[in-house]
């Protein structure tokens, strides 16, 4: 017996196809400030520069901002090469390593640099 898949179903695949992937998914309704900016203001990393002997994470925004983090706080990145520190992508989202099998949101950083500000003893 052949699976069949009811015309819901099919509409909604067929939308995947067409969909904008810089555009939030549905689980995105209840977007806070930090989404809005990503996903309605276009903010994105656009580039990450690493300075191990400083154990320094650069990374640039396209709205020219900088944020920095030490590669030490992430324990992936910290025993990675240069090579494969510098073999990341760029998503919507935030930056991937495939080989270091890291993900870090823009999200992620955005609010640690809410925190530094609101409560600097904490980050």
């Amino acid at each position: 017996m052949k699976p069949s898949i009811d015309k819901e179903t099919e509409a909604y695949l067929a939308s995947l196809d067409e969909k904008n992937p810089d555009e939030p998914d549905y689980y995105f309704r209840d977007m806070d400030e930090y989404d809005k900016l990503i996903y309605e203001g276009g903010l994105r990393v656009q580039r990450v520069i690493f300075e191990k002997e400083l154990d320094l994470m650069v990374i640039l925004l396209n709205s020219k901002k900088i944020i920095t983090r030490s590669i030490s706080e992430f324990p992936r990145l910290e025993v990675g090469n240069d090579e494969q520190l510098n073999a990341y992508e760029i998503s919507p989202s935030g930056i991937h390593w495939d080989e270091l099998d890291e993900d870090l949101s823009l999200k992620g950083f955005l609010r640690h640099e809410v925190n530094k500000v609101l409560r600097p003893e904490v980050a």
